[in-house]
């Protein structure tokens, strides 16, 4: 436990990117197997530790530490492993029985075999024998709850890296392969053949694109490229292999158990590339109505389904690639063969789960720039520009695809509350909701529009954070109430790709994707923007919470 515990540490105070990477190469090449397969497996989630929960961890530390001193702390720390971590106290003041400390291999093959009875005893004297690192990292380990910032594929990066091999070899494999992945370590060092995948219906790493820039169109005729609405969804990717159905994310995770009508509805033998969406059937049945981004939200994540929410939010997939055709594989001809492959395909598709994403025609930029300007539906981004002889290639292949996003939209809002943050960002007020002026008559007052945590840099993020601690007014929990009037309160210049009526908000709308753009010190309170003036930006119909 003792190096899974240090990498967890490392991990949690490396801010970059190729940072985090080097850390887990280094881990992979000094731990040995299985240790160094269940870390891996630990971070990606892999590893389902059904005989303690989050709850019984409380019930462990209420008997041990004062309810109130626990309830202090654990909003002062703000996350629930390292205030355990930190606050457990050890009968007597040292570490009691053995002194050795389990290895990650022993605490996880215990766990396993242990029973929801048996587990939390199991826990309760591995905290005794632990330090308060090796507390957090089994705390984080029987819980899942890993916010390190190592997302799964860039621990498949690092494996990819440490191997020497491309990624998206790593993701081909990765849904056959099970932990420790003793045999992936072998072929990544060297010491056997490649393994072959044993899963049907397998990922196939997808293809991605650029944002266009303005020299782009100086150098590209448009009469070589394809264009298509880029739509307010979910990039995924949907699977049959001899009967085996799989709804992919674009990064390669399994999420059929989410969407399982629209699973349910996978006729077809092959692969398809598209965008998940929320559509409904109109009432004269004469077509489909597609949701906003949050009617999607309503279904992501979502561990638990209803009846009503399968009828309310139904799911829907707008095709606009396919890879395998049949048992064919199809990707290394052109984009304009595999559509017309795809146009003859989806005729087999069941319309109320599935269509084809139209084509935008232009004659030349200036055509498509307008295009993008006035979409035909509010919920479309702005426009994608494809290659007609681009094969489908993995990852981000440079000329053959692009993005051109519509422009975000701007308000200045106010900060209304703070909440903690977790991981390195425990110790800061880092999550902000903000609000506008909503005014009746000569009444004016600010209600919540939205909730950011990103957009700002560190040095930001600490000068919002003593900003907070200077004006708080109230407190609930881990979440702070600042002073925000007319005379007194930051501004925040906030981004934003939408805006939908929503019950989530007393305002009664709900934004997009919204985040920090700009810290305005400069600005007023009293000028910041009113909730008239964003509602005029509203994108969709309502949406409940």
């Amino acid at each position: 436990m003792r190096r899974f515990a240090e990498l967890l540490e490392t991990l949690v105070l490396t801010p970059s990117r190729n940072g985090k990477i080097r850390l887990m190469v280094d881990y992979f090449r000094s731990v040995n197997d299985p240790e160094r397969g269940l870390a891996l497996a630990a971070i990606t989630r892999e590893l389902d530790i059904p005989s303690v929960k989050p709850a019984l961890l409380r019930q462990l530390v209420s008997v041990r530490v004062d309810e109130e001193l626990f309830r202090l702390s654990y909003d002062y720390v703000g996350d629930l492993a390292e205030t355990i971590a930190l606050i457990w106290p050890v009968k007597g003041g040292e570490r009691e029985g053995r002194n050795d400390v389990p290895t990650l291999s022993e605490v996880v093959a215990e766990l396993l075999a242990a029973s929801r009875r048996e587990g939390p005893a199991l826990v309760k004297g591995w905290l005794d024998r632990l330090d308060p690192s090796g507390r957090y990292a089994l705390i984080k380990l029987v819980t899942g709850g890993f916010r390190i910032g190592v997302s799964s594929r860039l621990a498949k990066q690092a494996l990819a890296e440490f191997g020497e091999v491309p990624i998206e070899e790593i993701e081909e494999l990765w849904h056959g392969l099970e932990p420790p992945y003793e045999s992936l370590f072998a072929w990544l060092e060297g010491d056997a053949e490649k393994p072959e995948s044993a899963a049907l219906a397998p990922f196939r790493p997808v293809m991605l694109s650029h944002p266009v820039e303005d020299a782009d169109f100086t150098r590209l005729d448009p009469a070589d490229f394809a264009g298509e609405w880029k739509w307010d969804g979910i990039r995924v990717q949907a699977t049959v292999d001899q009967g085996v159905k799989r709804l992919y994310s674009r990064t390669g995770d399994d999420i059929s158990g989410a969407f399982p009508d629209l699973v349910d509805a996978l006729t077809f033998e092959g692969t398809v590339d598209g965008e998940l969406l929320i559509a409904r059937p109109l009432a004269d049945a004469s077509g489909i109505e597609i949701g906003t981004f949050s009617d999607l939200q309503q279904r992501l994540n979502r561990k638990r389904l209803t009846a009503k929410m399968l009828k309310d939010h139904p799911a829907f997939m707008r095709v606009y690639d396919v890879l395998f055709d049949g048992r064919e594989d199809v990707r290394a001809l052109s984009f304009r063969e595999r559509r017309q492959r795809l146009e003859k395909r989806v005729k087999q598709f069941d319309p109320r789960r599935f269509d084809l994403s139209p084509l935008v025609e232009f004659p030349s930029w200036e055509s498509l720039a307008a295009h993008r300007a006035e979409p035909p539906l509010p919920m479309i981004e702005g426009v994608m520009i494809k290659r007609w002889d681009a094969p489908y290639l993995a990852g981000r292949p440079r000329g053959e695809w692009f993005k051109w996003k519509r422009d975000p939209f701007l308000i200045d809002a106010v900060l209304l509350y703070a909440q903690r943050g977790h991981g390195k960002r425990s110790g800061f007020y880092s999550d902000y909701t903000f609000g506008v002026w909503r005014e009746e008559g000569s009444a004016r007052e600010l209600v919540p529009v939205g909730k950011a945590y990103f957009g700002f840099t560190d040095e930001e993020l600490k000068k919002i954070d003593r900003y907070v601690r200077n004006n708080t007014i109230e407190r609930f929990g881990p979440v702070r109430s600042v002073r925000a009037d007319a005379e007194k309160g930051l501004v925040l210049e906030v981004a934003f790709e939408g805006v939908n009526r929503s019950t989530r908000h007393k305002s009664g709308v709900a934004m997009r994707f919204p985040r920090i753009s700009r810290l305005r010190w400069d600005k007023p309170p009293s000028e910041a923007d009113t909730l008239e003036a964003v509602e005029a930006l509203i994108t969709g119909p309502a949406v409940d919470a």
